[in-house]
């Protein structure tokens, strides 16, 4: 019986499921709307045509891959993925029973509307990918992420569908030597090569569905096959002009390395970001602008929680610091080692990642210069100036009021401290005895070298949405590189009205002021999304409530540059 020009309606298979109309079609089948008799419900029916056309050897080949449709579907319990009901055969052909998604595809949508919305196809991406994480923790990768099989249902539901090529880990492959399934123009290129896809394969489908979500079009279809083939192995695509805030994720996920690509996790927030209306600044360091020397794209933490700076400064890209850093402790403030994998860079002299060094402006003894100011090395002696805390500093006047209503009056300035005016633009109160020292570019104030430490660090551009984030990524880097590494604290908090994080944590070191050592940092947003302010204290264990006293202090005696 030849069903295949549309006169499957009114068909009732298994003795309960009757063909409606056909809700649409592809290479490989239709899919129809049908009504389950026994338990009176709307369902979808996929009628998989391509085994008509078939010798009796592929027509094994396809029944296999339905079979192993539904296996995958079933692994997979999560509300954004179509729920198979039921495979059953009829014309020696597997029909599939499926959920009934009441909306259009994401293709249909942005074929009848010419594009998507960036903030709309943002959280339709947001779903996907979450529908791609349920069924990568299940061990299944759907291998064939496209707007055709993203379903729009008209509550706001959005569903992926079709699991027809899923790699189930473990399964034997179906697919045969040499053969390519899957839309070509949305395959990672890692697959047109013939690799082994992996969930970042999907990411990169992902990125490449959203791109014809906003712009209306395939970023790689070309006249052929082979040309798109091509296309996708060793072109990049066309800028995307109507993404808005969603571009920098396109263009991450859209990198031809998977290695190069963003995790799940990273690309969720980008999206959520994306979602809000702000352009997510942690997709940049995936946007590749400039290639960076592999001996330049590391940034490294000193012994007491600081992170060293790359060579070269704003203005002058590639220039060597003045003094070795030393790789042996975390970024950002206190510790981070090498930054993970950063590989692009922005502005010609700023590496996008999130463990490197921002350039802030200062003036250093009456000239003007350039200080890298976020997350420096500050434990090596080597390259030290000290500057007295007169020269660097202007007593408060006794009365004056200060300009942050937090901020202690000159009468309230402990006995033995005194407020400096920092030449880079900030102001704080400090013991008298603590003397200014410019460590590899980092701004720090201590009486001893180092082994009692006030280090300020800014970054007028943070890559983070929030500090907090910022925070948890630094100690994720410091969890494995500090010996004896433990948190005391690590939240979210307001300063001075600013979203803000409070990180405190104890380590054993064994560089530099050996022993067991305490830090405390105070992250906060000068504005919103930036600049961002670290103020971050590190002393000896022992004495640490003395210590934290004059932490306390520093906060609340601190002015901003402008305040």
């Amino acid at each position: 019986m030849d069903r295949s020009e549309g006169t499957a309606a009114g068909l009732v298979l298994a003795g309960r499921y009757l063909l409606g109309e056909e809700l649409g079609r592809g290479g490989m089948g239709k899919v129809w709307r049908a009504h389950d008799e026994v338990l009176h419900r709307t369902v979808a029916v996929k009628e998989l045509t391509a085994g008509l056309y078939v010798a009796e050897a592929d027509r094994l080949v396809l029944h296999a891959r339905t079979q192993k449709e539904a296996r995958a579907a079933a692994r997979i319990t999560h509300p954004g993925v179509v729920t198979v009901h039921d495979v059953i055969e009829y014309d020696k052909r597997p029909w599939i029973v499926m959920q009934y998604v009441d909306g259009p595809s994401l293709a249909d949508e942005a074929k009848e509307k010419g594009e998507i919305a960036p903030r709309e196809a943002a959280r339709i991406g947001l779903h996907v990918l979450s529908a791609l994480r349920a069924a990568h923790s299940a061990g299944v990768l759907h291998r064939d992420v496209k707007p055709g099989n993203v379903l729009l249902a008209r509550d706001g539901r959005v569903l992926l569908t079709d699991f027809g090529i899923a790699a189930i880990e473990g399964d034997s492959t179906i697919t045969r030597t040499g053969e390519l399934v899957g839309s070509i123009d949305y395959l990672a290129p890692e697959r047109v090569r013939g690799g082994d896809p992996g969930p970042a394969s999907d990411l990169w489908s992902l990125g490449a569905t959203l791109y014809s979500a906003v712009e209306g079009r395939s970023p790689f279809r070309r006249t052929s096959p082979i040309s798109t083939m091509q296309a996708v192995v060793t072109e990049e695509p066309p800028a995307p002009v109507n993404a808005g805030p969603l571009g920098p994720v396109i263009t991450a996920l859209l990198r031809k390395d998977p290695a190069d690509r963003p995790s799940a996790a990273e690309t969720e927030q980008m999206l959520l970001a994306a979602m809000e209306g702000h352009k997510p600044r942690s997709a940049q360091r995936y946007v590749p602008t400039e290639r960076v020397p592999e001996e330049a794209r590391y940034g490294y933490a000193s012994p007491d929680g600081s992170t060293a700076r790359l060579p070269g400064t704003a203005g002058h890209p590639g220039t060597a610091p003045s003094a070795a850093t030393t790789p042996n402790h975390p970024a950002h403030h206190p510790f981070a080692g090498p930054a993970s994998a950063p590989t692009t860079r922005r502005g010609g002299s700023r590496l996008r990642t999130v463990l490197v060094v921002v350039v802030a402006a200062a003036v250093l003894g009456g000239g003007a210069g350039l200080i890298a100011m976020k997350y420096g090395n500050g434990a090596s002696a080597t390259g030290r100036t000290a500057t007295p805390g007169a020269s660097a500093s202007t007593p408060a006047t006794p009365g004056t009021s200060p300009a942050d209503p937090t901020t202690p009056a000159a009468s309230e300035i402990p006995d033995g401290w005194h407020r400096v005016e920092d030449p880079a633009g900030f102001s704080l109160v400090v013991p008298q005895d603590w003397t200014r020292e410019v460590n590899n570019g980092q701004i720090d104030y201590t009486p001893d070298g180092g082994r009692h430490r006030i280090r300020i660090s800014v970054d007028p551009d943070p890559d983070f949405d929030h500090p907090y984030l910022h925070v948890r990524n630094m100690e994720q880097q410091l969890v494995e590189r500090l010996p004896g590494y433990r948190r005391i604290a690590l939240e979210k908090n307001t300063f001075r009205d600013r979203p803000g994080a409070l990180w405190e944590f104890t380590w054993n070191e064994t560089k530099d002021h050996p022993g067991p050592r305490h830090g405390i940092d105070q992250v906060y947003y000068g504005g919103a999304g930036g600049p961002e302010y670290a103020l971050y204290l590190t002393a000896p264990q022992e004495g640490w409530a003395e210590s934290r006293e004059k932490f306390d202090i520093m906060l609340r005696s601190w002015r901003a540059p402008g305040a």
